[in-house]
């Protein structure tokens, strides 16, 4: 049968937890309505992450009208809908201590919504008119909010091998995949971490380029669904075949990719690869970039 797509995910907030699609348009920045939004420090604009707040996962955005409006939902909070501001009151944002410029402030009622979801005072922002933020690596591309680019795609191969490795220790469950967040789930090949070989694919009516393999912080420790800590796994068992020399020995999972020809993506869509090249993981000659792209 081939590869094909298995699942399709979009964030439309940094941080908070995923849309599961049937479809979606890619663009050169990603998925549409992809991490267009993003909780920022009330105090210094710097973003909310769940490496320190985990219970962003917890939160459910809904994206209504194309884009216009928000429905935001959370353990132990009313829901909120909220229309979307395009433009007006901007500040200026930090991700990873980089300026990212300004971005486009939501307004007072979701700002305290957050805040309360939260538990830490928190502003909701939105990607300006024109923003215009490069990648980086082999194939660099755009990206709005992620951390560094336009899709994170992962395999089911991948995924099986690891949970059987987590399986042999026999002290722990299987993870899902909603752990590693990705947008793209491939499915039809036996051999893990194909993902990594691919240089050039198109994938339904998109076409996709290899930018970098992903490397992982501590976010596969979050539960997705409750928003809490549920570790030590994966990422204990990572450690011990998925470790990068090239990356200080930090952690790998998927790839991170650019969009080079915009298109609709549907589940179950032919995924043809156009050019394979050799994996980069456990080597000492990563592709060109630079810092964490977790």
């Amino acid at each position: 049968m081939g590869i094909t797509v298995q699942e399709l995910t979009y964030y439309p907030i940094k941080g908070c937890r995923g849309v599961r699609v049937e479809a979606a348009e890619a663009g050169v920045a990603g998925l549409a309505h992809d991490r267009m939004f993003m909780v920022v420090d009330a105090g210094d604009n710097s973003f909310r992450s769940q490496r320190k707040l985990p219970g962003m996962a917890a939160v459910t955005a809904e994206v209504l009208d194309d884009g216009a409006g928000l429905r935001l939902s959370a353990p132990d909070v009313e829901p909120l809908t909220v229309p979307v501001a395009f433009d007006g009151s901007r500040v200026g944002v930090t991700m990873f201590k980089r300026e990212m410029g300004e971005a486009v402030d939501q307004g007072d009622e979701v700002a305290e919504w957050f805040s309360e979801a939260l538990g830490a005072k928190s502003r909701l922002v939105r990607v300006r008119p024109g923003f215009d933020r490069d990648g980086w690596g082999e194939t660099p591309g755009k990206v709005n909010f992620g951390d560094a680019h336009a899709l994170l795609v992962t395999s089911t191969a991948s995924l099986d091998r690891l949970n059987a490795l987590i399986a042999e220790r026999g002290d722990a469950a299987a993870v899902p995949m909603s752990r590693f967040r990705p947008n793209v789930v491939l499915t039809g090949s036996d051999e893990p971490h194909f993902e990594d070989r691919i240089r050039r694919m198109t994938v339904g009516e998109a076409e996709v380029a290899y930018s970098v393999i992903a490397i992982r912080c501590n976010v596969p420790l979050v539960d997705q669904v409750t928003g809490r800590r549920a570790g030590p796994e994966p990422i204990r068992t990572l450690a011990t075949y998925r470790r990068e020399p090239a990356f200080e020995g930090k952690l790998s999972f998927g790839v991170k990719a650019a969009v080079v020809r915009d298109g609709r993506i549907r589940v179950g869509d032919a995924v043809s690869v156009t050019e394979w090249g050799e994996s980069v993981s456990g080597t000492l000659n990563p592709p060109p970039g630079r810092g964490h792209v977790g």
